[in-house]
């Protein structure tokens, strides 16, 4: 995970909309259904999303999106 000295990333709106349903426990195919798109874009957004955070897995960047206060 990242560490907690470095600067939070600033994330795009759906970047926002994809951490909330990812913290709130949606399957990448939830996250599909709800927000209009395919699961392979939602799987893309959530690569960005850990590569930008320092995260090394789908876990990881759920705790962070909740601890940093993202919630559906």
């Amino acid at each position: 995970m990242t560490d907690s000295t470095a600067a939070t990333p600033s994330f795009t709106p759906r970047e926002q909309q994809v951490l909330a349903l990812l913290s709130g426990g949606d399957t990448y195919c939830s996250i599909a259904k709800r927000l209009g798109i395919s699961r392979h874009t939602v799987d893309t957004y959530l690569r960005h999303l850990r590569k930008k955070t320092g995260t090394r897995n789908r876990t990881q960047l759920a705790v962070l999106a909740s601890q940093l206060g993202f919630r559906a």
